[in-house]
C-alpha cells in the first residue's frame, strides 16, 4: 500500500488568526476538517507543518467548533506565521513529527535519574528544534529544581546549551562578564559597571536577559534608554567601537536554549539554581568571557536568603566554572533592602542616569555598589587589590570619563533616549512616627509586578526609605508607579493586604510598632 507523504496530500491554505500565542507557535484547525480526521489529530496534539517553500514547524494544535475556519483553511498563531514567513492563503501540508525520542531522558530526571552529557546535548537539540511544547519544557525545568542537578550535571547541561547555538571568540587574553544571581529588587549596577570597566581599558561584552521572576532586567531597564536587540555583527561593532556593550543576549542565539527556558521558568515563577548556573554560564561562554564575577546578595527576602545556602551555591559556580576553563570569582553582597529607589525599567534607568551623572541626589547604595563590584572585576583583571580597584573605579566614575563611556556606548546601539515616566501614582505613608527595621524584596517586587513591569516600562515601585531610616507619621514610605488605572488598582488591593513590606519599630517617642 502506498503511503501518502505531506506531498501528496492535498494541501491547506494558511490563515492568520491574528493571536498572540507569546512564543509557542499554535495551529489551528476545524473539528470537522478532513484533515483531522484522515492524521487522527485532536487538541494539544503537536503538529508537523510543512510549507511550500520546504519550512517546517513543529507546533501545537488547538481545534475549532465554529465557523470561524473554512474546511480548506488552517489557521496560524502570529508566532508561527512569523517563523514560516508565511503569506495569505499560501499550501500547508500537515503530518505527525517523529516521536521525540529525548523525552525519555526528561522522564528519566523526574525519577531521580543522573543524566549525561550525551542525554543533556539531545534534550536542548529537540529543545532549540522547536520539538518541546510548554508542557515539556515545564517538565524538564520541574525536574531540574529544588537542586536536583549534580555539579557534573550543571556543566554537561551548561556546554549542551553554548552548543545549541553561536559562540563569539574575541581573540583576546581577558574579557571580563559579571552576573547578580538577582533576587535584590533595583540593583541596577550592570551599565554603570560596564561604562566604568569600558573607560578603563578592558573588553566587557555584556549580554543580559529579560526578567525571569523580578520586575525587571538590565535588557528591560537598557531598553528604556537605547537600542538593545542587537544581532551578533552589531554587537561585534559596537565592542570593537567602544569596548563595551549592553545588549539583550535573546536577539543572538546564545545559547538560545536558554531563551526558551527563561520564558517557561517566568511563567511557572521559577529559577533552580542549577539552571541558574547553567543559564548565566552559557550565555557568558557563547559571548567570549574568559573573567567573570558572580555577585550573590544574601538576605531574609532575598533569593538567597542565608550564608550557607550562598556557600554553596558559590561553589558549585565556582567547581562548574573552573570544568568550563572560566575565571570565575564570587563576591557576596547585602540583600536585606532594596538598591537604589527606583524597581522596574524606567524608574532603575532614572537611578543609573543619576549615579553615572554625578547627580547629588543619586542614591548612593548604588554609586558603592557599582564601585565595589567594579572595583572587585577591575583587581580581578589588573592584578591591583580590591582596595585599588575601589579606588580606581572611583575616580573614572567621579571624573565623568563613565559618563561619557555609556553615552558612547548608546550612541553606537543606536541613540540615548530619556526613560518614560508613569501617569499614575499612588503613596503609601507611614501611619506613626518610628524606624525603618525591615523591607520585604519579594512583596516590594510583587508589588512592582502587579503594577505592570517590566511589560509597562514607567511601571513599578519607588522606594523612598533605607533600613534605619526615622520617618515621621505621613512621611512618604514609598510610592506605586502604574502606566494605567487598572494595574495600580491591582497593585494597591495587594499592598493593602501586605502593609507588613516596610515595618517600623517603635517610636522614639514609646509609641507601639
Amino acid at each position: 500500500m502506498m503511503m501518502l507523504t505531506p506531498e501528496r496530500m492535498a494541501p491547506l491554505k494558511a490563515r492568520r488568526m491574528g493571536i498572540d500565542t507569546h512564543h509557542e507557535p499554535t495551529l489551528y484547525l476545524p473539528a470537522h476538517s478532513h484533515v483531522c480526521r484522515s492524521e487522527g489529530f485532536e487538541s494539544l496534539s503537536r503538529v508537523l507543518i510543512t510549507t511550500h517553500h520546504d519550512l517546517h514547524l513543529i507546533a501545537s494544535l488547538n481545534i475549532v467548533t465554529g465557523e470561524l475556519l473554512a474546511d480548506d483553511e488552517v489557521g496560524f498563531s502570529d508566532s508561527a506565521w512569523q517563523r514560516l514567513q508565511l503569506n495569505t492563503a499560501d499550501s500547508i501540508w500537515l503530518s505527525h513529527p517523529k516521536p521525540v525520542q529525548s523525552l525519555s531522558h526528561v522522564r528519566a530526571k523526574v525519577y531521580g535519574h543522573e543524566l549525561d552529557d550525551l542525554q543533556f546535548q539531545s534534550i536542548i537539540n529537540d529543545i532549540v528544534d522547536g520539538r518541546y511544547a510548554d508542557v515539556h519544557l515545564a517538565a524538564f525545568i520541574t525536574a531540574c529544581g529544588d537542586d536536583s542537578l549534580s555539579d557534573q550535571e550543571i556543566t554537561s547541561l551548561t556546554q549542551a546549551m553554548v552548543k545549541s547555538g553561536s559562540t563569539i571568540n574575541w581573540q583576546l587574553p581577558l574579557v571580563v562578564d559579571k552576573h547578580c544571581v538577582g533576587g535584590l529588587p533595583g540593583n541596577r549596577t550592570t551599565p554603570i559597571v560596564v561604562s566604568i570597566l569600558a573607560a578603563c581599558g578592558l573588553t566587557v561584552p555584556k549580554t543580559s536577559s529579560r526578567a525571569i521572576t523580578s520586575p525587571a532586567g538590565t535588557a528591560d531597564t537598557m531598553e528604556t534608554l537605547t537600542e538593545v536587540s542587537l544581532t551578533l555583527e552589531q554587537m561585534r561593532r559596537v565592542v570593537d567601537s567602544e569596548g563595551g556593550c549592553l545588549a539583550w543576549g535573546g536577539a543572538m542565539r546564545l545559547s538560545p536554549a536558554d531563551d526558551l527556558l527563561i520564558q517557561v521558568e517566568r511563567a511557572l515563577d521559577i529559577d533552580s539554581e542549577g539552571q541558574l548556573i547553567a543559564s548565566v554560564l552559557s550565555k557568558k561562554i557563547a559571548a567570549g568571557a574568559t573573567h567573570v564575577l558572580i555577585d550573590i546578595p544574601v538576605g531574609p527576602t532575598a533569593k538567597v536568603r542565608s550564608q550557607d545556602a550562598a556557600e554553596r551555591l558559590a561553589e558549585s559556580f565556582r567547581v562548574v566554572g573552573s570544568q568550563l576553563g572560566l575565571t570565575l570569582q564570587v563576591m557576596f553582597t547585602d540583600g536585606s533592602q532594596p538598591v537604589g529607589r527606583g524597581i522596574g525599567p524606567a524608574l532603575e534607568a532614572h537611578d543609573l542616569l543619576a549615579v553615572l551623572q554625578n547627580k547629588s541626589d543619586a542614591p548612593q547604595d548604588l554609586r558603592t555598589r557599582a564601585t565595589q563590584v567594579a572595583g572587585a572585576m577591575l583587581s580581578m583583571a589588573n592584578h591591583m587589590t580590591p582596595e585599588e580597584g575601589v579606588v580606581l573605579a572611583e575616580e573614572t566614575l567621579t571624573s565623568g570619563a563613565a559618563w561619557a563611556k555609556f553615552r558612547a556606548i548608546c550612541k553606537a546601539q543606536g541613540g540615548l533616549r530619556q526613560p518614560p515616566v508613569a501617569h499614575y501614582r499612588y503613596a503609601m505613608v507611614a501611619e506613626r512616627k518610628g524606624r525603618v527595621h525591615q523591607i520585604d524584596n519579594r512583596i516590594l517586587a510583587k508589588i512592582a509586578k502587579l503594577a505592570g513591569a517590566p511589560a509597562d516600562p514607567a511601571a513599578g515601585v519607588e522606594i523612598c526609605v533605607k533600613l534605619g531610616d526615622e520617618v515621621e507619621c505621613r512621611d512618604i514610605l514609598m510610592m506605586i508607579h502604574a502606566e494605567n488605572a487598572g494595574e495600580l488598582n491591582y497593585a494597591v488591593e495587594y499592598l493593602n493586604d501586605h502593609v507588613q513590606v516596610i515595618q517600623l519599630d517603635t517610636d522614639p517617642q514609646g509609641g507601639q510598632p
